[in-house]
This record gives C-alpha cells, sequence and structure tokens, in this order.
C-alpha cells in the first residue's frame, strides 16, 4: 500500500511544480508577474493538495468496506507482533490522518457511504489545513 502521509515541504513542492505546469500551459513567464489566483481561473485546474486529499479519503472508504479476506484490508489492519514502534517521534503512518478526523471507528463508519460521503469535506478542511 502506498504511503499517502505528506507532509508541509512535499505539499509545498507539489503546490510549486503544479503553479511551474499551469504557467507552461498558458506560456507565461515568471518575470510576467501574473498572479497565482489568474492562472488558476485560466486553467481551471484543481488543486493537487486537495485531489490528493479526496482520492485518499475515498481510498480509505473503499477499503474500510472490503471483506476480510482482501489483503488491502489486512496490511491496512495490520499490528506487529511485539506491539511496539521504535523510540522517538513516531513516523506517521497511513490511516493516522483518517483516525485524527474520523476516529478509531473510522472503517466501522465507512461502511456507511452517504454518511462517509458528507464527511469528506471535513476532512479534505482538515487536511489542507495541517498541509499548508
Amino acid at each position: 500500500m502506498p504511503n499517502l502521509v505528506i507532509d508541509k515541504t512535499t505539499t509545498q513542492k507539489l503546490r510549486v511544480a503544479q503553479k511551474a505546469m499551469e504557467r507552461k500551459i498558458l506560456g507565461i513567464k515568471l518575470a510576467d508577474r501574473v498572479k497565482c489566483s489568474e492562472i488558476r481561473k485560466r486553467t481551471q485546474i484543481q488543486d493537487i493538495v486537495d485531489f490528493v486529499a479526496k482520492q485518499k479519503w475515498k481510498w480509505a472508504g473503499h477499503v474500510a468496506r472490503l471483506k476480510n479476506n482482501r489483503w488491502t484490508l489486512r496490511v491496512t489492519e495490520w499490528q506487529p507482533r511485539n506491539g511496539k514502534r521504535s523510540r522517538g517521534r513516531q513516523a506517521r503512518r497511513w490511516r493516522d490522518d483518517i483516525v485524527k478526523t474520523k476516529g478509531n471507528t473510522w472503517s466501522r463508519d465507512a461502511s456507511d457511504r452517504d454518511e462517509w460521503r458528507r464527511d469528506a469535506e471535513g476532512y479534505i478542511l482538515h487536511w489542507m489545513d495541517r498541509a499548508s
């Protein structure tokens, strides 16, 4: 399973790359001093960080609704045998963002698709605030 934990540095790099690509699409140079909001209006391309957050939320709901014999669900819920993580600041896991937003019962809550879709907007706003 891909580790989709994106920190502030990675978020910034993604946004810079996206803005550069949008400028290239429109043929605008940095020296032209066109505001990013104007470029975004012209291209009408969705922010990459927003897109990543939406996709992660959708994938988490999909994984939570899988049957128990699927390896994707097993990997998501896997706990190491010794039950310990290494010393020091803990690396964020893929599901830590979702647990922080939805709680430890997130996989049970995802079985109701309509509620899961309604909660997506709150997760995305929380995720983007933290990534900014």
